[in-house]
C-alpha cells in the first residue's frame, strides 16, 4: 500500500478528504498510514488535512477494535466501517450473501460484531458505518440490514450500487414524525427545567436527561442533513 498512498497524496493530495484503510488489525496499521500522510502533507505543502477511516473486517481487527478506536481518535482517524464479507471469511462464518443472514442462525449473526464496533466508536468519538449488502436485487434485504444497523447506532451504510443510495438515505434520515417528537421532548424538558424540575411527562411517558440526549441526536442529524441538502 506504500506506493498507493504516496502516489495519491503526491498527485491528488489537495483533493483528498479521507483515505480508507482496509483490514486494520492493530493500531500500528493506523499509525503507519498516519505517519506517512503527515510527512507527505508537509512535503507537498498541503493546506487541507487528510482524514483516515478504517475497515474492521478481520477477527484480529475486532479483537483490537477498542485499542484502534482509542488511539486512532487521538490522531487522524474519523470513522470505523464494518466489513462483513471479509469478517465472515476471517471467522469462517457460514453466510449465503454478503451482509445477509443465515437462516440457520436464530437472529442476526452480525449483531455482536457491529455493536462492539459501535461501542468503541462512540466511546472515543468516531463515526460507525455499516458495510456492504451484496445482493443488489434484494432491496428489501438491504433496507432490513440498514435498519438493524441504524437501530444499533450506525450513522450510515455502504451503497455498492446506485439503487442502494436512496434506500440508505431513506433509512438513515430521521422521519418527520421522529423529528417532531424529538423537538416536543426538548420543549417539554425546557419547560420543566424552568419550573425547577429534572424530568417531565410527555404522552403519558417519563422523559428526563437521557431522553434529552437522544432527542438532541435526532435533531442534530436532521439539521445536518437539511444543511447539506440546503
Amino acid at each position: 500500500m506504500v506506493r498507493d498512498v504516496v502516489d495519491l497524496v503526491e498527485q491528488a493530495g489537495s483533493k483528498i478528504d479521507t483515505l480508507l484503510i482496509p483490514k486494520a488489525g492493530v493500531y500500528a496499521d493506523i499509525y503507519m498510514v498516519q505517519a506517512m500522510v503527515t510527512q507527505l502533507e508537509m512535503q507537498q505543502g498541503l493546506k487541507n488535512r487528510i482524514g483516515l477511516e478504517a475497515l474492521i473486517e478481520t477477527a484480529l481487527g475486532m479483537a483490537n477494535v477498542e485499542d484502534i478506536a482509542r488511539n486512532g481518535a487521538a490522531g487522524r482517524l474519523e470513522a470505523l466501517h464494518f466489513g462483513v464479507a471479509d469478517y465472515a471469511a476471517s471467522n469462517r462464518a457460514r453466510t449465503t450473501n454478503i451482509g445477509g443472514l443465515n437462516p440457520d442462525y436464530p437472529g442476526d449473526q452480525w449483531h455482536f460484531a457491529i455493536s462492539r464496533m459501535i461501542v468503541a466508536c462512540r466511546a472515543y468519538g468516531l463515526r460507525p458505518i455499516d458495510g456492504p449488502f451484496g445482493d443488489i436485487k434484494d432491496p428489501d434485504g438491504y433496507v432490513l440490514a440498514a435498519k438493524r444497523a441504524a437501530a444499533l447506532g450506525c450513522e450510515g451504510k455502504w451503497a455498492i450500487h446506485p439503487t442502494q443510495i436512496p434506500l440508505a438515505n431513506d433509512v438513515f434520515t430521521p422521519p418527520e414524525r421522529e423529528i417532531e417528537k424529538a423537538k416536543r421532548i426538548l420543549a417539554a424538558l425546557k419547560e420543566a427545567a424552568a419550573q425547577g424540575k429534572g424530568a417531565a411527562a410527555l404522552d403519558g411517558r417519563l422523559i428526563d436527561a437521557a431522553s434529552e440526549r437522544m432527542a438532541n441526536n435526532v435533531v442534530k442529524v436532521a439539521e445536518a442533513i437539511a444543511a447539506k441538502n440546503g
